[in-house]
């Protein structure tokens, strides 16, 4: 198993998450999991854009990331292609649903065995990074 899934209801219309999404700035303070900020130093986003960032832990040791957005379809859809350690694709997914937007979030890593060795932190942080997406929107999780 490589691939991770989640999905969170959010009482907010697609672009509205959107906008938190293609906002430097805003995604800036809520990409991550509990604890961690981000320090962007290139932001491109569009089709083929870089987006290379540090994240930083709550013990202040820095990871450094490097991605290229390989889809974006405003209001709807954003792939990014993880492409420093480790490597993987993530697709946020955004649908109209009653009164808000479904996200769907489907992170696929490229090696199985590098999936299971970091799951255990996966799962929970894309969790804590809808938790947090939903707090910007001002919304409780």
């Amino acid at each position: 198993m490589n691939t991770f899934s989640t999905t969170r209801q959010l009482a907010a219309a697609p672009a509205a998450v959107f906008a938190a999404i293609e906002n430097p700035a805003r995604l800036a303070k809520w990409w991550g999991p509990n604890g961690f900020s981000n320090r962007f130093d290139v932001f491109e986003f569009q089709r083929g854009g870089k987006w290379e960032f540090d994240m930083i832990g709550p013990d202040g040791k820095v990871y450094r990331n490097e991605a290229i957005f390989s889809v974006i379809e405003p209001n709807c859809r954003v792939v990014i292609q993880h492409i420093s350690q480790p490597h993987f694709h993530l697709s946020i997914t955004l649908e109209p649903s009653g009164e808000g937007t479904l996200v769907r979030w489907d992170q696929v890593f490229v090696d199985a065995a590098v999936a299971q060795a970091v799951r255990h932190i996966v799962e929970p942080a894309n969790e804590q990074n809808l938790d947090r997406l939903s707090a910007d929107l001002g919304l409780s999780s």
